[in-house]
């Protein structure tokens, strides 16, 4: 039995800002389940509405499938409903569709679908690949719009018909123009999620296509100026967003464009400054170099 029906959740997610935690590891990048759960605890205590948990902060990518299913049995356990909790969802569709069905079991809240891993696809293929996941599960799925699986506004129009529980479209793509034809085409029928990197950047113009919240990766170790900047997008200060971005967060996007995959190393970095660390990224990934490290702690120390 679900929490959550598929246009519940819809709403849900849409009434604050949405987090995906990092995934904890060992020196021996062995998921360090202990560590995970206590910080999930420290986490919930910052008012998010929702946790994509093993997702591409999460490391999703270097985790295998049974690893997948422990993180998130972790945190819909240690999170205990007072969060909603995205389970992943990707790579082929046959393991796509087992990971959905994983994750409503483990007591998920709804489904990300991450793009089906290296192959390029038509938009025909596309959209099977999503109704194949949406018929697998109860749960409401949000697809991902990034690289491999980039959908036409045609497409989506599909699978809103095809898929009663389709209920958001995450973009990490930045296109204007197709995000503004989505919306008038599909309009409030979907959340719309920002999902590109560092998302507190496009936040506020995005917030003029229908896109009411993002995912942020700082909320990992700076909820609190995550969420006052997130109340800034939101009330469209428009001094307020600006300010927070010249003190914070675009110094920030500067270290995280030194090397490729920072954009999930920069927020252990992060964790580590703090002292919450979360042990390294797996490889391919590689973490700050201590130059890095030392330009990150300055930074956040100057938020006091």
């Amino acid at each position: 039995m679900t929490r959550y029906a598929p246009e519940e959740i819809r709403h849900a997610l849409g009434t604050g800002l949405l987090s995906f935690p990092v995934t904890h590891f060992t020196a021996e990048l062995d998921f360090d389940e202990a560590s995970y759960r206590d910080n999930l605890g420290w986490l919930s205590s910052h008012p998010a509405a929702g946790l994509f948990v093993a997702g591409g902060t999460g490391e999703f990518f270097s985790l295998t499938i049974g690893e997948v299913g422990r993180v998130l049995r972790a945190a819909v356990q240690e999170t205990a409903g007072t969060v909603p909790i995205i389970g992943p969802a990707g790579y082929g569709t046959a393991q796509a569709v087992e990971m959905a069905r994983d994750a409503e079991a483990a007591g998920a809240d709804a489904i990300l679908l991450f793009p089906p891993y290296l192959t390029e696809a038509s938009q025909d293929g596309l959209a099977a690949h999503v109704e194949a996941i949406c018929a697998a599960t109860s749960l409401g799925v949000i697809v991902y719009h990034r690289a491999n699986a980039a959908f036409s506004v045609p497409t989506i129009e599909r699978l809103v018909g095809t898929c009663p529980n389709l209920v958001g479209f995450k973009d990490g793509v930045g296109d204007i123009e197709l995000m503004t034809r989505l919306y008038a085409t599909v309009g409030d029928r979907l959340l719309y999620i920002g999902g590109l990197p560092t998302a507190e950047t496009f936040a506020l113009p995005y917030l003029e296509l229908g896109v009411t919240t993002y995912s942020s990766a700082i909320f990992n170790f700076v909820p609190k100026f995550a969420l006052e900047f997130y109340d800034a997008v939101r009330a469209r200060d428009r001094a307020g967003v600006y300010g927070r971005l010249n003190d914070f967060v675009l110094p920030l996007v500067e270290i995280r464009n030194r090397r490729p995959g920072y954009a999930v190393s920069i927020v252990k970095a992060g964790m580590r400054a703090i002292g919450r660390p979360a042990g390294p990224v797996r490889p391919p990934l590689t973490d700050l170099t201590d130059e890095e490290m030392i330009k990150l702690t300055a930074l956040i120390e100057k938020l006091g």
